[in-house]
């Protein structure tokens, strides 16, 4: 098995480091509308804690990318800069570039997983975890004869995941299925600790980086 995924290491490393650089880069296109916002209309709209918007837009205003005027009732007029410009400019090619390698290699690995699976005797998958790897897994189960029998993620319960209702780890045994599969490379070893925590035996768990 060597060799085989050296790309997850990689891709896990930089969806870490990338994840902050990734709000910036929202943020910054959220105040190049130039509107008068509140940090509670960042918040809202974005979906990131308030005093991280407030943290993101100090640190902005301290490398000079943003300009600020401010208005009655904490409502602000946000400017960017010429270096506030080219910043948004960088992360955008960063952020294309990482997830346009995150689609090409999960895409490829996925559809081997589940084409391994169903030569295995595999019927019935159930995802764990909802972010943009999930969605890569779920077209590429598309592809074959598997049956996703849910999803589930405690952070996104409730929520809609194409016409699947997500729901928390811990209804797992509500479920009929005969693999999970862990759909997240940033969340993988808290979930797999999760599922082996609910009673899910290890080889019930599956991960691309397997």
């Amino acid at each position: 098995m060597k060799g085989r995924y050296p790309y997850n290491v990689h891709i896990m490393n930089t969806k870490i480091n990338t994840e902050d650089s990734y709000h910036s880069l929202l943020l910054l296109e959220e105040l190049s509308k130039e509107e008068t916002l509140s940090q509670r209309d960042l918040s809202k709209r974005l979906g990131i804690a308030l005093g991280l918007v407030n943290s993101y837009v100090k640190n902005m205003i301290a490398k000079g990318y943003v300009r600020v005027s401010s208005f009655p009732k904490n409502r602000y007029n946000y400017l960017l800069t010429p270096t506030g410009i080219a910043e948004k400019s960088r992360l955008t090619y960063q952020h294309l570039h990482y997830f346009t390698n995150l689609y090409t290699t999960a895409r490829k690995d996925f559809s081997e997983l589940f084409s391994k699976l169903e030569k295995t005797g595999v019927k019935k998958v159930l995802f764990c975890g909802v972010d943009e790897v999930a969605e890569i897994a779920y077209l590429s189960l598309q592809e074959t004869d598997l049956q996703l029998s849910g999803i589930m993620d405690e952070e996104k319960m409730g929520t809609r995941f194409f016409s699947y209702t997500v729901s928390p780890i811990e209804e797992i045994g509500s479920f009929d299925f005969d693999m999970v599969i862990v759909t997240s490379f940033k969340k993988r070893g808290f979930l797999v600790e999760q599922l082996k925590g609910l009673g899910i035996a290890r080889e019930k768990i599956c991960c691309i980086k397997d």
